[in-house]
């Protein structure tokens, strides 16, 4: 560790690679993005088709935060749930993480957004089915967020790889300042942070998902460096959020590519 106190915000700051944005292809990166549900989806997908996943369930413990008020924000009906938010309950996660082990290539990485509640469940599992956990990257929010004890401005990411796969840059710190968005989409996630993440671990022109598209910001970090990108949500304003903003990003949609992909 350097000897900047732990008190110097310059100590942990991560600012994106200095490395020009990689060219896109000559021919657009291209995406589809399904309305379906996560693990059935991802059961459509080829073995072995699938370079690099980046996702962000609405993990169980959302409905924990918002029974005492911490997460109400995030409300679009007066019910506990809504359209946006329909939690992926933690008994799901041996078939998602099973589903995504098969999916993706040998030697290729995944990243999983949690909270620490969450980690604690997550991380066995996808180890159970084969993937090597490295560690869990802190998420600098840089802004308070809710809560009682402590409050929050941090999220994980955990890091997960299978077979062996190097990261594009050594020198990347393992706590990520990056301001969270605000005014947006539900838990939306900055473009910014995913580019981090799809330049460590993929190159132009494969192909990145997302079995829970949300906002779209995967996808748009990955139409912003040549990559091409499938997901799906089963919110129907998530899906036509994220094909807006693919498409001013640069992106074509191509109804075919899913099928390239497809068992």
């Amino acid at each position: 560790m350097s000897d900047r106190g732990l008190d110097d915000p310059a100590a942990f700051r991560l600012t994106a690679p200095t490395d020009p944005v990689p060219r896109a292809p000559s021919s657009p990166t291209t995406f589809h993005v399904a309305r379906e549900d996560a693990v059935s989806w991802l059961g459509s997908l080829a073995d072995g088709s699938v370079d690099l996943v980046v996702t962000d369930p609405a993990y169980e413990s959302l409905e924990k935060h918002r029974a005492i008020g911490t997460t109400t924000r995030l409300k679009q009906s007066k019910a506990s749930s809504n359209d946006w938010f329909r939690i992926f309950p933690n008994a799901r996660f041996p078939e998602l993480f099973a589903e995504l082990y098969r999916v993706l290539r040998k030697n290729s990485h995944l990243y999983l957004f949690c909270d620490q509640e969450t980690m604690f469940v997550a991380k066995p599992i996808a180890e159970q089915v084969g993937f090597k956990f490295w560690k869990a990257l802190i998420w600098d929010k840089e802004l308070l967020g809710m809560g009682y004890h402590y409050r929050s401005r941090h999220e994980l990411i955990l890091f997960l790889e299978k077979g062996k796969r190097k990261l594009t840059d050594l020198s990347i710190a393992d706590v990520i300042r990056c301001p969270r968005i605000r005014g947006g989409y539900p838990a939306e996630k900055p473009v910014a942070l995913s580019e981090i993440l799809l330049r460590q671990s993929s190159e132009p022109g494969a192909l990145v998902i997302d079995p829970f598209t949300g906002s779209g910001s995967v996808g748009v970090a990955a139409a912003k460096l040549g990559r091409h990108f499938l997901g799906t949500d089963v919110c129907a304003e998530a899906v036509q959020t994220a094909e807006r903003r693919l498409s001013e990003a640069g992106a074509r949609r191509d109804d075919c590519m899913y099928d390239v992909a497809r068992r």
